[in-house]
């Protein structure tokens, strides 16, 4: 009969061999919140994966378990298992790979929490009262010109805010302890021969529940709000640029701090010049008189007309490079570069007399430009 080949511990956590210490606690953490039977109370399947998971990060977290594993891997595992993959006592299962007295921790680094889970009818440690709560980020797609993302701006903008009702605190209107779990804001559930402490149903762990509804935003908890706020956003924006507005965020829970305010930016086209990272393009006509004779000529940039000289005998599709007249680079006190694309111009149309220097002109400069 063939023995069963028992699932790779990297299989299990979903990453590759050569992961890092801190892609095996990430993906571990993901799938202990995704199983944990205090998420799936009753689900025997659940419970499984949870004993797999917890046993693969186990292994793959301690070096020297880790280094066995990768160098003798079943043989290892199999003397190191001793039956654990096939069920058994689900509090013994957490004893052994953690350690007696360690349970708490494990699953509060992994919920946030402190303990709350009963072995046996020990006595258990209850979830600690809802505190103040961080209010939501909120982002918001902010459009400035070309001019005002190069050189920075003031903006005053108005924020309309779908957010915790003010006059309730988002608990909906006057609140009361909640029967169903006297204010604890707990409820127990017993899964396998323990029992496990979760949020109450009924309030959702506030340990409150509403008994007068809240006339303004009637008992939803949420309202409208509008204000205006003034941003400064910073010189050498580009389009995908967050501008952080500390406090202007979703509004916080039992006296918390609101959340921030995240600005996208979208920066408009112009007609004149193009961006590309922290240089400008622009492009420049001159007539072939000034391109073969050469000369002095005005150059528009972000920060205003400057002069530039073209070398004599220029030709048509040169670029020349004006230094630091570029966009600021964002944090620091360098700019880039601006780059100006020479087109030569040709008259459409000739005087005679015109017609009759030109053809002096060729006959003194014979020379095929095609000749090659």
């Amino acid at each position: 009969m063939r023995a069963e080949t028992k699932p790779d511990f990297y299989e299990i956590l979903g990453v590759e061999r050569g992961a890092t210490e801190a892609e095996i606690k990430k993906a571990y953490r993901r799938l202990a919140r995704k199983w944990h039977p205090d998420v799936n109370p009753g689900d025997d399947d659940a419970e499984r994966r949870f004993k797999e998971i917890s046993q693969a990060y186990n292994t793959l977290s301690d070096k020297e378990k880790r280094g066995k594993y990768d160098q003798f891997g079943d043989a290892w595992q199999q003397a190191q298992g001793n039956g654990q993959w096939q069920g058994g006592d689900f509090e013994q299962f957490v004893r052994t790979q953690f350690g007696a007295g360690s349970f708490s921790d494990v699953f509060g680094d992994i919920f946030g929490g402190g303990g709350g889970i009963q072995f046996g009818g020990g006595r258990s440690r209850a979830h600690p009262d809802p505190g103040p709560m961080r209010g939501q980020d909120v982002l918001y797609d902010l459009p400035v010109s070309f001019d005002e993302a190069v050189h920075g701006t003031d903006k005053e903008i108005s924020l309309t805010l779908s957010d915790r009702c003010e006059e309730c605190d988002g608990m909906g209107g006057q609140t009361d302890t909640c029967p169903a779990c006297g204010g604890s804001g707990q409820s127990q559930n017993r899964a396998g021969g323990f029992v496990m402490m979760g949020a109450c149903p009924q309030c959702h762990g506030t340990g409150q529940v509403v008994v007068d509804r809240c006339r303004t935003c009637k008992g939803t908890g949420e309202a409208t709000r509008t204000r205006r706020i003034k941003v400064k956003v910073p010189a050498g924006v580009r389009t995908g640029s967050k501008v952080r507005a500390g406090g202007e965020g979703g509004r916080g829970t039992a006296n918390g701090p609101n959340g921030d305010l995240l600005l996208n930016i979208k920066v408009q086209p112009d007609k004149q010049f193009r961006r590309e990272g922290d240089d400008i393009h622009v492009d420049l006509p001159v007539s072939f008189i000034e391109a073969s004779t050469g000369g002095k000529v005005r150059v528009p940039t972000i920060d205003g007309t400057v002069t530039m000289t073209i070398p004599p005998g220029t030709q048509g599709g040169h670029t020349l490079r004006l230094r630091e007249k570029g966009v600021p680079k964002l944090g620091t006190s360098s700019r880039g570069d601006q780059y100006v694309h020479l087109t030569l111009v040709v008259p459409e149309k000739l005087t005679d007399r015109q017609r009759e220097l030109l053809d002096e002109f060729a006959e003194t400069w014979q020379v095929n430009p095609r000749s090659e």
